[in-house]
């Protein structure tokens, strides 16, 4: 059995793109996208590529501003230690990989995520996975899942594509939702302590 996790909202108690953005974004554009994406008419990539082209913040004052503000949910680095999880994330190397350090688990965690070049006129996202999934019209997730039994935790759009293909699924916020309004079996995700005593 394999646990896959998300990371932003997932991993940390909030998304820390959102954090980002909040911070050093343009809120406009940011409602205006995030809109898009709600109404299908954006996908994730776009979405992401639109909101960090308005960030012109250089990449160390982000890092220590994430490294600072991210809270992760309780029990993860036991977790990481104790499953050594694979995280997928949306987000980037650049944001994750410091507060993985700062909860001194980097290596305990296998991570695939995006890239980021902090241009001063706008960052670029350097996207991991570019072709669409035939499942759901998006570049996704789900082509990262191991063979074999997996348990997949996600909060978000994200993550809808992965959790339908996964044996066993942890869900909040947008992810539940989206769960619940299918019918799909998915259990809370509440922290890391509970998921580990569910494992």
């Amino acid at each position: 059995m394999r646990l896959v996790l998300d990371w932003d909202g997932t991993v940390t108690e909030r998304d820390t793109l959102d954090l980002v953005l909040s911070e050093f974004g343009d809120a406009e554009i940011y409602e205006r996208v995030e809109r898009e994406l709600e109404a299908n008419r954006m996908t994730l990539n776009d979405v992401i590529a639109a909101e960090f082209a308005t960030v012109t913040a250089p990449l160390d004052e982000v890092v220590a501003y994430v490294v600072e503000q991210a809270r992760v949910r309780p029990g993860f680095a036991e977790l990481a230690r104790a499953r050594r999880p694979l995280v997928v994330s949306s987000g980037f190397h650049e944001l994750i990989e410091p507060v993985l350090d700062r909860e001194g688990v980097r290596d305990a965690v296998e991570l695939r995520a995006n890239r980021v070049e902090a241009r001063s006129h706008g960052w670029v996202v350097d996207f991991r996975v570019a072709d669409r999934c035939a499942e759901c019209g998006e570049a996704c997730k789900r082509g990262d899942l191991p063979d074999g039994k997996v348990v997949y935790a996600g909060d978000s759009h994200s993550d809808y594509c992965a959790s339908l293909a996964a044996g066993r699924v942890f869900a909040t916020n947008g992810l539940a939702r989206f769960l619940s309004e299918r019918g799909v079996e998915h259990e809370p995700l509440t922290d890391f302590y509970a998921l580990t005593s569910e494992l």
